[in-house]
């Protein structure tokens, strides 16, 4: 593992907290807000379900969005707006009680997270090579399992009720968007003006196809807990049990962890032979609400995946880089595009499962059959070269602009 100095630091905490802001506070604090605002009689389950669609369709698209965003105008621009624009949809979100509105808000806040959840990673990852110090890069996601344990705690502390539970988080948003917009846009500079990962080249080939294939899988397999894992809670629990709000907090204790558990497991194991690891312990916690339902399966599932999905998406980042190395801002946006695409057909999915009169519970068999489809397109990933042979061939040594 490369020295972690000042520079780098500055440049993971300025990614780690766009990913706070975006993922953690626009994105998951929907998830532990769910139970909740189905109590408050704001929707019931099936717009619940509906809003969360909208919400991974904006993803998708912002994730698309960004294959075009990755250039230098649009890091230094366009990823700044996108991360103030996310924050003040969040603040939105306080002022109204309107379905089809917040569907909308949603869908907003989807592009322009996907845009931030995109190129902010990329961006660093791309700083970080330029620097021989790629195997740093997984610890940008530190940021979204601290914002996820911050979710829990302003999601607990709110004295409101309705589309006012959104205030806290909103108001913790921007100051922390008004941050590190300008500390991106820092780093943007700091890249060569046409770096060799916005060359233009094949995106898809067999040496990367498998690596893709699990990604989708794995997209799908993940969004089902991390969307309904409290309302599944609610489902198999009794009334007053803690774990109906403790679910939460120990998907994002296991989240906190993971970033530094997984970007180890890389450097010591492989990240090919970590991956499978990976995918091995996330479909095993999304099949255990099904094979043990009540407390055990879901605090199992709890650990599982929130310990194991943030290492999918480091690992499979560092992966694809590492099989085509003068792709990296491009490859990033396709593998978000195809995670997201896979993941918004969960609440979909899971809408018309319970809609037919199935139970949640059984609707994670969905999330199972994904995981298991990532296993086995993962057990046939090339194994790539080292990170040390990943780095540009043709480094620039310029001094960063100030």
């Amino acid at each position: 593992m490369p020295r972690l100095d000042r520079a780098h630091l500055t440049a993971l905490l300025a990614a780690a907290l766009a990913l706070v802001v975006v993922h953690a506070l626009g994105r998951f604090a929907f998830t532990p807000l769910l139970p909740l605002l189905l109590d408050d009689g704001l929707f019931d389950l099936a717009q619940g379900a509906q809003l969360a669609t909208w919400n991974y369709l904006g993803y998708l698209l912002g994730a698309l969005l960004a294959l075009f965003m990755a250039n230098p105008r649009g890091l230094r621009q366009g990823l700044p707006a996108a991360l103030l624009v996310n924050a003040g949809l969040t603040l939105a979100q306080v002022f109204t009680h309107d379905v089809d509105l917040l569907a909308a808000l949603r869908l907003a806040n989807g592009v322009s997270n996907g845009v931030v959840f995109v190129l902010a990673p990329a961006l660093v990852l791309e700083w970080l090579a330029l620097r021989q110090a790629t195997a740093l890069s997984g610890l940008v996601y530190l940021g979204l399992g601290g914002g996820m344990l911050l979710c829990g705690v302003l999601v607990a502390i709110t004295p409101w009720q309705g589309p006012m539970r959104w205030l806290p988080i909103a108001l913790c948003a921007l100051p922390l968007a008004l941050l590190c917009a300008p500390m991106l846009r820092r780093l943007a500079r700091d890249l060569p003006d046409k770096p060799p990962a916005t060359a233009r080249g094949a995106l898809f080939g067999s040496h990367n196809l498998a690596l893709l294939m699990a990604y989708m899988g794995a997209g799908l397999g993940y969004i089902l807990p991390l969307t309904f894992l409290p309302a599944l809670a609610r489902e198999q629990l009794p009334a007053g049990h803690p774990l109906l709000v403790g679910n939460w907090w120990w998907t994002a204790l296991a989240c906190l962890l993971s970033a530094t558990l997984w970007n180890h497991a890389g450097a010591w194991l492989g990240d090919r032979r970590a991956l499978l690891a990976n995918y091995l312990l996330q479909l095993l916690g999304v099949t255990m609400p099904i094979l043990l339902p009540g407390p055990f399966g879901v605090m199992t599932c709890a650990l599982l995946v929130g310990g194991t999905f943030l290492g999918t998406v480091l690992l499979t980042q560092r992966l694809a880089r590492a099989l085509n190395p003068d792709q990296g801002l491009r490859l990033a946006a396709l593998l978000i595009s195809l995670y997201s695409g896979s993941q918004l057909l969960g609440p979909w999915l899971v809408q018309h499962w319970t809609a037919a009169g199935h139970s949640l519970t059984s609707s994670f068999l969905i999330g199972t059959a994904a995981l298991l489809w990532a296993v086995l397109w993962a057990w046939q990933v090339s194994e790539p070269r080292s990170h040390a042979e990943m780095e540009p061939s043709h480094v620039s040594h310029r001094p960063a602009r100030h």
